[in-house]
């Protein structure tokens, strides 16, 4: 438990630290933040940092065996509208407890967060009965991946403009820390319904269905419902360093309220699977135990860190830059934010790893890391720019998705199946609590309008892996191809 919890906290400050330089460096030189609000910042990163490092151990150790265990009960019950119906729950109960939702939902004036972290729900419980049915049936993935993203573009003619950055952002966001290795663990279960062995494609993919499945929800949800006012954030009047620790106290037990009812839904479940179908020992209900704890604890401190001191801080820093620096340092600064946040993300190492080890180390690790920093730094960059000119977000998303489709074509199955799952590795817990923020911060200081201009900076960040992917998954074919020769 030690060495795995020194691993955890390992890859956490690789997380975060760049970050913590980047705030640092500018506060110095060009956009000094004030004594306190530093003060707050760092303090949080620090919590931020611990929050993750409890969370994820949490999840290896609780959420990943309870996503294993339910899903091979339901394999097991060989009851197909069981399945279907219970995978349905499963996506909607998962989504709710997602922390990065939960983020994006309060930043997002004019409608209620109950409404928003629902709708998206909702579309990932579909998305994933999806999945599920495309894995039992057989059905290509880019096949569907293909209709589901030109269904998205038809809707994105009759949803508002102020929405529609907001619903390219929620898939985005909603394929978080919690969803990503609980959905994984549950579909290697699912998988072996068909009962023959399980193909490398079937173990990609399923992310990406939860990605497009929030955006398909929202762009509906858009023909009803329109954001008002400016940004939901708030920044905090820190006289004194006492104010800091009252600030972090006040707030505390109102995250301990939200995380409680986010993560009791799906522990229920787990407690009627125990007690009807998987009655494991009790070592094995002890050590989900612990984990549950973990996974409570690094949430709470995850989401008072990230809105307390972290957003706050991203804000902020956006907001001096438009104000004392020329606009190209903001562009500047988002591409090099870009590049160094995708370079730490833990889970980033991960593909790497993989892909460097189907493609038998034809795509060297390395080399892929580095494709996907330039990619992520290059978004982030053209949503800075987007601040500027007003650009809309589907001049990039539409040509982005549909080159990614058109690769599909011509690239190996797997490496379509890993690239659009990329997306949801990219844009990890600093994309929403920082990235964003410090998009929406420049945005307002320029007079934009944040709904349309500042929003959509996560989706890009999703994007931008899925072409570099599908890219490299060009030239490992044509690698191999050669090698025939």
């Amino acid at each position: 438990m030690t060495k795995l919890l020194w691993a955890k906290c390992k890859e956490s400050v690789l997380s975060v630290f760049p970050i913590v330089v980047i705030v640092a460096l500018l506060n110095f030189t060009v956009a000094p933040m004030p004594l306190y609000s530093m003060f707050l910042f760092l303090f949080s990163a620090l919590g931020l940092t611990l929050g993750i490092t409890l969370f994820n151990l949490g999840v290896d150790i609780s959420l990943m065996p309870i996503g294993e265990y339910i899903g091979s009960a339901l394999v097991k019950s060989k009851n197909l509208l069981l399945i279907v119906s219970l995978t349905f729950i499963i996506g909607v109960i998962i989504s709710i407890a997602e922390p990065d939702l939960l983020v994006l939902a309060g930043q997002i004036n004019g409608i209620p967060d109950s409404v928003i972290i629902l709708t998206v729900s909702i579309g990932v419980g579909i998305a994933l009965v999806g999945a599920f049915l495309r894995i039992l049936f057989q059905i290509p993935l880019s096949r569907i991946l293909t209709g589901c993203y030109l269904s998205a573009f038809a809707l994105s003619g009759f949803t508002g403009k102020s929405f529609l950055s907001i619903a390219y952002e929620s898939g985005a966001v909603t394929t978080g820390p919690i969803m990503v290795p609980f959905i994984m663990a549950l579909g290697l279960g699912l998988a072996a319904v068909r009962g023959d062995k399980t193909t490398e494609e079937d173990s990609f993919g399923l992310i990406s269905f939860c990605l497009i499945g929030p955006i398909l929800a929202m762009l509906i949800l858009g023909l009803f419902f329109q954001p008002s006012g400016g940004s939901a954030l708030s920044i905090p009047h820190l006289p004194s360093l006492t104010h800091v620790f009252r600030l972090y106290l006040a707030n505390i037990p109102e995250y301990i309220k939200q995380v409680a009812i986010a993560l009791s839904p799906m522990f229920l479940l787990f407690i009627v699977f125990q007690l009807s179908v998987l009655h494991l020992r009790r070592k094995k209900l002890l050590k989900i135990l612990i984990g549950t704890i973990y996974t409570f604890l690094g949430l709470v401190l995850f989401l008072t860190s990230a809105n307390v001191g972290f957003m706050p801080a991203g804000y902020q820093l956006g907001s001096l830059l438009v104000e004392y620096a020329p606009l190209w340092v903001l562009v500047l600064v988002g591409t090099i934010a870009g590049y160094f946040v995708v370079a730490a993300e833990p889970a980033v190492f991960v593909l790497k790893e993989q892909v460097e080890e189907i493609t038998e180390g034809a795509i060297p690790a390395r080399t892929m890391g580095i494709g996907l920093s330039i990619g992520v730094a290059v978004s982030v960059g053209l949503s800075m720019l987007r601040i500027i000119t007003g650009i809309s977000l589907l001049y990039l998303v539409i040509p982005g998705y549909t080159l990614a489709l058109i690769l599909a074509l011509f690239v190996p199955h797997l490496f379509t199946s890993i690239a659009f799952d990329s997306g949801a590795v990219a844009s990890g817990p600093l994309a929403a609590t920082f990235l964003l923020p410090f998009a929406i911060g420049a945005c307002e200081t320029m007079g934009g309008n944040i709904f349309t201009d500042a929003f959509g900076i996560v989706a890009l960040v999703a994007m931008t892996p899925v072409l570099t992917i599908q890219c490299f998954g060009l030239i490992y074919r044509i690698k191999t191809k050669k090698a025939e020769k």
